[in-house]
């Protein structure tokens, strides 16, 4: 049975096109459709600028930058087509998710006029060009890098600040995913400079009339919070900012999950659950 509260504007990466994924695109699309969803965007992970952004399990595989360009334009090729097989039981954005990292502008804006998505996701993955949200160890060497954790918190807020001015991505993914290997976020995410930061990126979002992406796939990890953290989360409403669940999903498994309990969650909150269609602004 279809359900119009049932979206996700942040997911459907799937093994076909992305190497921490399961699953083909189509597979992650009917599941969608069995769940009861009437509208998902697909958002695959942008390729890098260059070798130096590419992940190990892509290096592993022993794909070259070539291949991750072919790739991801085979992955807009497939997702027209998808589209179109299932205009009748679904509506399918074509998105992408970006990564903030040294030459991050010229290269997105690139990809957008060669692929014309509907829309963007605005993440940011990299604090000084490192990769913090690959691993523990990632993460510490970009603590490190930053000289404590709390400037590595500054310094993602500022580099979310300014992606979130250069790009004005439809939705902004995973707001506080620099909490990701930090036990003690919770106190962190207080701490008055970071806080002023939080406030003004989240003013910025406002003011442009982008969306928040409420994430949940720290769910699927087994955590109890998903991405955005209480005291963001408290800003965002007293802001009137809007919150679409994402289910950043990396297979069949994922797909959908817990968006159901997400909508309920934010309706009871006090947030519309009258999700808004992406569009590029």
């Amino acid at each position: 049975m279809k359900n119009p509260e049932l979206i996700s504007l942040h997911g459907g990466h799937s093994g076909q096109f992305c190497c921490h994924a399961e699953d083909t695109l189509e597979d992650i699309i009917r599941q969608y459709i069995r769940l009861g969803f009437t509208k998902v965007g697909i958002t695959e992970h942008i390729p890098p600028v260059n070798e130096k952004f590419m992940y190990p399990d892509e290096k592993k595989q022993g794909l070259t930058l070539k291949d991750m360009h072919e790739r991801f334009a085979d992955y807009f090729n497939t997702l027209k087509n998808l589209k179109k097989k299932y205009s009748q039981a679904i509506r399918i954005f074509a998105g992408m998710e970006t990564e903030t990292y040294t030459g991050y502008r010229a290269h997105i804006e690139k990809l957008i006029k060669k692929f014309h998505p509907d829309y963007i996701v605005g993440s940011v993955h990299h604090v000084k060009d490192i990769c913090f949200d690959y691993s523990a160890g990632s993460y510490e060497a970009a603590a490190e890098k930053c000289g404590s954790y709390d400037l590595m918190y500054e310094q993602y807020f500022d580099l979310q600040y300014e992606m979130i001015k250069n790009l004005r991505p439809f939705v902004v993914g995973h707001f506080d995913l620099i909490r990701i290997h930090d036990e003690k976020y919770g106190t962190r995410l207080l701490k008055p400079g970071i806080t002023r930061k939080i406030i003004r990126n989240l003013e910025l979002v406002k003011s442009l009339g982008l969306v928040l992406d409420y994430n949940l796939r720290p769910l699927a990890r087994g955590e109890k919070k998903p991405y955005i953290a209480g005291p963001v989360l408290q800003r965002a409403y007293e802001l009137g900012i809007k919150l679409v669940p994402g289910d950043d999903s990396h297979g069949v498994a994922e797909a959908g999950c817990h968006v159901d309990t997400a909508a309920a969650f934010l309706k009871t909150y006090g947030f519309s659950t009258e999700w808004p269609d992406p569009t590029l602004l």
